[in-house]
């Protein structure tokens, strides 16, 4: 269950931020060109990280209007589409149209994306070249190639270049870094990442500072987290250009340290029952059914299991009726498994002060003297993986089962001790109520503002508590380190 990422040890190219869209709510980047840059020969480059599945969602795109369009999305069936649409078609005359064979669903992983047009060229075949990590794309379930010397949509002056949204509508969804464009050249992958020499299945990315970027060509690292249309914004182009992107219905908060080469937990898509995912699978919410009736007991874990070194993470709980469940579960919880019925779950459950108490071999509920966590509480989870304990807190603060505090770095009073670690434990949560929120910090990024900003002993994450010594954020960098 342990996730490794690319360029997981310390050293070497490190990304240092993400920008983090969320479709929800609309947001995307945009610049309209004031040239016009070649529209027969540039290369496109980026890293993401997915968060839903089953979705329309928009990467990266130029649209003039309903007919005329270049665009890199996702169709609802996770293949990835890149098509140019002229006067209303993707003939080869004046278009083209790549829909490939492989679903990317893996909403743990960080994908790198690079597609290369040069339409100049002799073979049909050699004028649109696909790449995921390194590899060229040859499997496609749609393949139809332009004619030679047919022009792109990108990247024309006088019309949005958007990255984030596609076709005036489709959003993406999830964690975007390293965004290159190259205007007048076609490269290959090797320009913008290359294969560990360790480990030679793993591509990673390079620095690309040193490339040619062209007119219109552009290098979006995330630097800084302003809002305007600048050096200093989300969107800010550090290529040397000045092709700054202008922000659409984003904040501060969408600058994240989850990166292609330190991938954080977050929560998993794929094991959540009925639940509402938003903010780059940070923040979860009970959902209704489709009749509109209350649901309850849904739940939804992390995408990294544990069972050594020592962890911490948090969750904010913003709803004040209905409880909320937090804590671990165990790699073998069976998917929507509730918390009634289940085994392997140790959590703490905020109503009228009792906490829900689960066994790998049964499952008890106990009333106890753990404080009842309310509204806007952050709750503190600190895992020791290396001696079989979990410390569960409330505003830095944590608890036994009889209500006396404990004290993770020094290993007093944990909420439940004796954990199977045979079992590789996620984290978890379970919403008991309809339309019940948690905001989950990885340490990654957050959906809301950290007022004291507080790391591990490696400098990673960013917690609104102190992290506890020997305790660490769950990121790949810290699992190569101490998972």
């Amino acid at each position: 269950m342990i996730i490794l990422g690319t360029n997981s040890i310390k050293g070497g190219f490190e990304v240092s931020n993400s920008l983090r869209v969320n479709d929800g709510d609309s947001q995307y980047l945009s610049i309209t060109p004031g040239s016009a840059g070649n529209t027969k020969l540039w290369t496109w480059s980026c890293w993401f990280k997915k968060c839903p599945t089953g979705a329309d969602l928009g990467l990266f795109g130029q649209y003039i209007d309903a007919n005329n369009y270049f665009r890199i999305k996702f169709r609802d069936d996770d293949r990835l589409q890149v098509d140019q649409y002229t006067s209303g078609s993707h003939a080869a005359s004046a278009g083209f149209n790549f829909i490939l064979t492989q679903q990317l669903r893996d909403v743990s992983a960080w994908y790198h994306l690079v597609v290369a047009y040069d339409s100049a060229q002799g073979t049909d075949s050699n004028r649109v070249k696909i790449y995921i990590n390194g590899t060229r794309v040859t499997a496609f379930n749609t393949e139809t190639y332009p004619n030679q010397n047919v022009v792109t949509t990108l990247p024309v002056d006088g019309t949005p270049i958007e990255l984030g949204r596609t076709t005036d509508s489709q959003f993406f969804d999830g964690y975007l870094a390293e965004t290159v464009l190259i205007d007048g050249s076609a490269l290959t992958p090797t320009s913008f990442g290359e294969f560990d020499t360790d480990s030679p299945t793993i591509w990673k990315p390079k620095p690309v500072a040193g490339l040619t970027f062209g007119t219109n060509g552009f290098y979006l690292q995330t630097k800084q987290s302003g809002t305007s249309q600048n050096s200093s914004g989300l969107g800010a182009d550090t290529s040397g250009n000045d092709n700054h992107f202008a922000v659409n219905n984003l904040t501060a908060l969408a600058q994240a340290t989850d990166t292609c080469t330190n991938n954080f937990c977050t929560l998993n898509f794929l094991s959540g029952n009925e639940m509402n995912f938003q903010n780059g699978n940070l923040v979860v919410a009970q959902a209704s059914d489709d009749g509109g009736a209350a649901r309850s007991d849904d739940n939804a874990r992390g995408t990294v299991g544990v069972n050594v070194g020592k962890w911490y993470w948090e969750a904010k709980l913003t709803g004040a009726t209905a409880p909320c469940v937090v804590g671990i579960c165990f790699d073998r919880l069976g998917m929507g498994d509730d918390l009634s019925g289940s085994t392997g779950v140790y959590a703490i459950q905020n109503a009228s002060g009792t906490y829900a108490y689960r066994r790998e071999n049964g499952t008890t509920s106990e009333t106890a003297g753990f404080p009842n966590p309310v509204a806007n509480n952050i709750m503190n989870v600190a895992f020791d993986a290396d001696n079989a304990k979990l410390y569960l807190g409330i505003n830095g603060t944590y608890y036994n089962k009889a209500g006396s505090t404990g004290n993770p770095a020094t290993a007093s009073n944990p909420t439940y001790s004796s954990i199977d670690t045979s079992f590789f434990w996620l984290p978890w949560i379970e919403s008991r109520g309809d339309n019940q929120q948690a905001l989950m910090n990885f340490g990654g990024g957050t959906s809301y503002s950290i007022s004291s900003g507080n790391t591990d002993g490696e400098g990673f994450g960013n917690f609104e508590y102190a992290v506890p010594s020997g305790y660490f954020a769950l990121c790949t960098k810290n699992l190569a380190e101490y998972g």
